[in-house]
């Protein structure tokens, strides 16, 4: 399984460094031009990526893969509805500069990911890459979720004016659903959930921090102890060694 594991994170890791180096090398050539175009020279790749992405829930699930469901079920699921629902329904929103900065945080993001995830498979563990990926988690993860709301916020009144996804059911139902006032209520939910994933995972850090800080603490207590034991029995014999001379 390791090395299905291994290709699936080679085939990702391809695809967001294409475009994350696409990204780059338009802005460079184009400038500023470059960003209002970015869905249309990417955005079929990156609907790619995604799609692919779900196959990392039926890994989780199979339990081929020991990451924790939850996170990842969110992370997918969000950037799935962003992604189709939002920025692709609209091709008003395809243009906005937001989407580029999303692009651009995601791709950052699951390049760094990818590549510690196929090191991991092989064994592989370079502790700065390891430090990268987490650091960058904690930077880049709350800016890309930001990104994700402006993103939607910023759809809003183009779901108003064409009524893309809303429907009313006619007579005897007579039940509507206004898309924009689903639109809004994800919009909560998301920004409510990230801030409840944020404060859990500050405090299992903290626990994490708290526990590394007591084992320093204990092994630096041991090594006192064995210092002093040490010390003591060289003193020891070398007052026997002071009392056979005399």
């Amino acid at each position: 399984m390791n090395t299905y594991l291994f290709v699936y994170d080679l085939m990702q890791f391809c695809g967001h460094s294409w475009i994350f180096t696409n990204m780059i090398i338009r802005f460079m050539s184009f400038g500023k031009d470059s960003l209002a175009d970015t869905f249309y020279s990417i955005g079929l790749v990156m609907r790619l990526c995604q799609l692919l992405s779900v196959l990392e829930i039926l890994h989780i699930l199979i339990g081929i893969d020991k990451s924790r469901f939850f996170p990842r079920f969110l992370q997918i699921t969000e950037r799935i509805i962003v992604l189709f629902v939002v920025i692709n329904s609209q091709e008003e929103v395809q243009g906005k500069y937001i989407v580029c900065v999303l692009f651009f945080l995601w791709n950052l993001l699951d390049v760094v990911r990818y590549t510690y995830n196929m090191l991991a498979r092989t064994g592989i563990y370079y502790l700065p890459l390891t430090w990268l990926n987490f650091s960058l988690c904690i930077l880049l993860y709350p800016l890309s979720v930001l990104a994700k709301a402006f993103a939607i916020y910023v759809s809003l009144p183009y779901f108003e004016t064409f009524g893309t996804y809303s429907i009313k059911l006619p007579l005897p139902f007579a039940f509507s659903i206004y898309f924009p006032y689903v639109l809004k209520m994800y919009l909560l939910v998301l920004l409510i959930g990230k801030h409840l994933i944020f404060q859990k995972a500050n405090s299992q850090h903290s626990c994490n921090t708290a526990a590394k800080q007591l084992k320093i603490k204990i092994k630096s207590a041991q090594l006192l102890s064995e210092t002093v034991n040490l010390s003591a029995t060289s003193t020891k014999y070398c007052r026997e060694g002071h009392h056979q001379l005399v």
